[in-house]
């Protein structure tokens, strides 16, 4: 299925997915600066590692996403713990207006976490065909939906650290 490259990047990408998925599920234990110091370096990794896979054809819809009301729980315990640092301006945000930052890291972290379990559970099934199905579902959900996400978290997540050290 993959060549030697490809194969290499696929499970430095598991072994990052894996990690990220662990760090989100352990945040009650976790400080803000601390999480977001992991997710900063976990976050480099994935988006090294997706970037150089090559991308499957698509041979049937997504596995279903979680439900609305276990990812907004999520959301809400990791907004709660970043508390002031989760909101962040976006492109068209204005400040002169009196608009509310619209970028939120705790929904960047939130929809990363639920693709990449998403991908985890397709290797967890087992199956010969498993990890075909898992990095179909990343590279798709990733060039459809989480890889801006992942991109905007990297960047806030940038701006925050280099704040921090000034």
């Amino acid at each position: 299925m993959f060549n030697q490259a490809p194969e290499d990047q696929f499970l430095k990408l598991v072994e990052a997915a894996r990690a990220y998925c662990a760090l989100i599920e352990r945040l009650d234990r976790l400080e803000a600066k601390d999480l977001l110091d992991s997710a900063a370096h976990l976050l480099l990794r994935i988006n090294a590692a997706i970037i150089t896979l090559p991308r499957p054809q698509a041979d049937g819809p997504l596995h279903p996403l979680v439900d609305m009301e276990t990812r907004f729980a999520l959301f809400q315990r990791i907004r709660d713990q970043l508390g002031e640092c989760d909101p962040y301006w976006m492109e068209y945000d204005h400040a002169l207006t009196g608009q509310l930052q619209s970028g939120s890291l705790a929904d960047d972290l939130t929809d990363i976490y639920f693709d990449l379990r998403r991908g985890l559970q397709r290797l967890d099934e087992g199956s010969p065909a498993a990890p075909f199905r898992a990095v179909r579902d990343w590279c798709l959900s990733y060039d459809l939906h989480w890889g801006e996400h992942l991109v905007d978290a990297e960047r806030h997540i940038y701006y925050l650290m280099r704040d921090r050290s000034r």
